[in-house]
């Protein structure tokens, strides 16, 4: 019996791919909108921030603080303090804890999320942030659960109040 070979048959095979498996095209040399306006950030942030303050739902939760935990992130667009080691030129650090405890002790929220969101805009509108991740939990809540809690971001003239 004879192999086959395609290179003598006068028959020819067009394979045609699905969409999904062709090679995308050369992107065009333009800039999206939306990229134009991301700005590389330099990222401040603060971890393990413990403190006490009255939140939640439960009954229990409505009169007594109890411990909550914060880890922040906070992007501004190229700290000059790098070039100038000036404090004013970057995140003041201990300013941000006192307005953190300043808030704990007053906010009247219940949820997670919300006092999340408070944070976020506190960071955004006192300190000039351009960008915050705000990482918010009850440790131990459950006996079988190390913690619970939210993690939000949020980016300057997203909208959020």
């Amino acid at each position: 019996m004879d192999r086959f070979n395609p290179a003598s048959s006068p028959l020819h095979f067009t394979v045609v791919l699905p969409s999904s498996a062709r090679p995308m095209p050369a992107p065009a040399d333009r800039t999206e909108p939306a990229a134009a306006l991301r700005t590389a950030l330099d990222i401040v942030y603060i971890e393990g921030f413990v403190a006490q303050t009255v939140i939640g739902i439960d009954t229990d939760e409505l009169h007594e603080p109890q411990p909550i935990q914060l880890d922040l992130s906070i992007g501004v667009p190229s700290l000059r303090a790098c070039e100038t080691d000036q404090i004013g030129d970057t995140i003041n650090y201990a300013a941000v804890r006192a307005e953190l405890h300043t808030l704990l002790a007053t906010h009247k929220v219940q949820l997670l999320e919300a006092l999340a969101e408070r944070i976020a805009q506190l960071l955004i509108a006192r300190f000039g942030a351009h960008w915050v991740r705000v990482k918010l939990c009850k440790p131990a809540k459950f006996d079988d659960v190390a913690a619970v809690g939210v993690i939000i971001e949020r980016r300057r003239g997203d909208g959020h109040a």
